[in-house]
């Protein structure tokens, strides 16, 4: 039997509904306190919860419901007091249908079925032998697979296990030194509720100017709601926040890291985003709250192209299409960026708003210097070639490079031409001859700023003496 069948066997609506005997407690909209959550960039939040506690003097047992399905137990900690901890216990195996059937093993339940041309039940008492990959049941002198074939039918059940539990739950062993009233905070680290940022930005390339909305997208997959919390974001990488390493950080977004300070709350190297007021986050819920809203910041589009060591193409390539802008205060965005996806778009010739390409950003200072490639460019291209390669003695070479740059544009453009992979070269590697003089920006690239005429093409030349 598939866990669709169990599903529509215990379904809460429909002719497939699932009881329990009235004897089953009422569960309470929420057992959580006063909450606060701080989420982290990196799949992690610390959650804080305090709790008003009716606990009896000696050994006493208190569970805390409604904490999060994806809590990191060992991060737990209680502060309640004239009392200590003897001992916790995290209980995750949950109430749903399929783990109902499952503790119904060797157990007697109730089989309902309808007749779906008269509408009449029969019932049948029968007997659960097992659950493996389908509902095998032993009903008076025979044993009986339920099929999925869709007929209405639901199970009762006489009870609900102690072992299961409706919503996440730890409990906590205390050794009360008093009886009475207090509170209780509980903290721990939990998985899956996780935040990132998002922009939008509108790209107006007659003007030269940008604007840019950033969004917080919050998700919560905890398995908890987290009620009328006090929320606080931190942008910024902490140790133990991503246990698999994540991704590459896209750090060649930023062409010059800034050195100015935000006008934000800080936490040692950790950027803080309150969240206004109290707000509630619930399970498997996607919220967005706006925290960059900025007009009219300058802004360029621009062509790049960077070609390997030795790097030599049978048929032309795109450059990359960029749009350049700052993060600066005077002259930018005037923030520091949040890692996220910046989306771009542009206006048409209708004044619609087209999307044009996306890029990530990492954690940006304010005050850098950015550039997104947001694309291939289809008019601009470039052909690289190593022309000759000879030996000049004494293990060094020399290697004569021809790039042909070519433009189907209406009107110039100019192509931030980089030859890359200088820095791994054994001995100095130096330019001796170049048809357009270069910018060394580091060991490890040379950049020509290359004019391409419109409905025409520029070919650049240069030679390179190394070791290899």
């Amino acid at each position: 039997m598939t866990k669709h069948l169990i599903w529509a066997l215990l379904a809460t609506a429909g002719p497939a509904l699932a009881q329990v005997a009235s004897t089953t407690p009422v569960i309470a909209l929420s057992a959580q306190g006063d909450v606060s959550v701080t989420i982290y960039h990196d799949d992690l939040a610390l959650i804080q919860d305090t709790r008003d506690l009716d606990l009896a003097a000696g050994r006493v047992r208190q569970d805390f419901p409604d904490v999060s399905a994806a809590i990191r137990p060992e991060t737990v900690t209680l502060g309640v007091a004239d009392a200590t901890v003897v001992e916790q216990n995290f209980d995750y195996d949950l109430l749903t249908p399929a783990s109902l059937m499952e503790k119904a093993v060797g157990e007697t339940i109730t089989i309902v079925r309808t007749n779906p041309g008269t509408g009449a039940e029969t019932r049948e008492r029968a007997t659960v032998l097992a659950v493996n990959g389908g509902v095998v049941l032993r009903i008076g002198d025979h044993v009986e697979v339920l099929r999925d074939d869709g007929l209405p039918a639901r199970a009762i059940f006489d009870r609900v296990p102690e072992t299961l539990r409706a919503r996440p739950t730890l409990s906590v062993t205390l050794a009360s030194t008093r009886a009475g009233r207090r509170p209780a905070t509980l903290s721990y680290l939990s998985r899956k509720l996780g935040w990132v940022a998002d922009y939008v930005a509108l790209f107006d390339a007659a003007k030269g100017l940008i604007d840019v909305q950033g969004w917080v997208t919050l998700k919560n997959e905890t398995g908890t709601t987290f009620a009328n919390a006090h929320v606080l974001l931190v942008a910024g990488d902490v140790a133990g926040g991503d246990e698999d390493g994540g991704e590459d950080t896209p750090r060649a977004a930023i062409r010059a890291a800034g050195t100015e300070t935000a006008g934000r709350e800080q936490l040692g190297d950790l950027y803080l985003y309150p969240l206004p007021g109290r707000t509630t986050i619930a399970d498997q819920q996607t919220k967005q709250v706006s925290f960059l809203d900025v007009h009219g910041a300058p802004a360029t589009s621009a062509y790049e192209y960077r070609n390997d060591w030795l790097g030599t193409k049978a048929e032309p390539e795109s450059a990359a299409s960029v749009l350049r802008f700052s993060s600066a205060k005077a002259g930018g965005l005037g923030d520091a960026l949040p890692a996220g996806t910046v989306r771009v778009y542009q206006r048409d010739a209708r004044g619609q708003a087209q999307f044009t390409g996306e890029s990530a950003i990492p954690h940006t200072p304010q005050g850098s210097s950015i550039g997104l490639r947001t694309g291939d460019a289809f008019d601009v291209k470039v052909k690289p070639t190593v022309a000759e390669r000879t030996r000049l003695g004494g293990g060094r070479w020399r290697t004569r490079m021809t790039y042909l740059l070519t433009n189907a544009r209406a009107k110039p453009v100019t192509v931030d031409l980089v030859q890359a992979g200088l820095d791994w070269i054994v001995g100095a590697t130096e330019i001796t001859a170049e048809s357009l003089k270069s910018e060394r920006r580091d060991a490890d690239s040379a950049v020509w700023h290359v004019v391409v005429p419109a409905n025409g093409s520029t070919t650049v030349t240069a030679s390179f003496d190394t070791r290899y």
